[in-house]
């Protein structure tokens, strides 16, 4: 089966620092997309960036662009998401999604993946 497992999250200052991880197990990571999505409270779900496994190719939603790394270590199916900089609107559950079929152009739509991790809470506090 298909698994995601976020970690990572926790509280940290506006300015800090933070590395998310998504681990994934059941596929090969080179056959997917993977994505990182946030929902702050009272918001939708949207799309943070995403990594391909099979050429690296990366994106970033303009928001955090600048302020974010997406890296991934393939011989542990494992995707990373470094945030600098954090904001108090970074506050959020951040997911991680996966999809071997994802045409690039949707890569932030949330409907777009099949599989989705339980996610980690990220907290910035002012």
């Amino acid at each position: 089966d298909v698994q995601l497992v976020e970690s990572g999250g926790g509280l940290v200052q506006a300015g800090g620092s933070l590395r998310l991880s998504c681990a994934a197990s059941g596929f090969s990571f080179e056959d997917y997309t993977i994505g990182w999505f946030r929902q702050a409270p009272g918001k939708d779900r949207e799309g943070v960036s995403c990594i391909s496994g099979s050429d690296g190719s990366t994106y970033y939603t303009n928001s955090v662009k600048g302020r974010v790394t997406i890296s991934s270590d393939n011989a542990k199916n494992t995707v990373y998401l470094h945030m600098n900089s954090l904001k108090p609107e970074d506050t959020a559950v951040d997911y991680c999604a996966a999809d071997s079929t994802l045409i690039r152009s949707s890569w932030s739509m949330s409907s777009a993946y099949d599989h989705w991790g339980q996610g980690t809470l990220v907290t910035v506090s002012s």
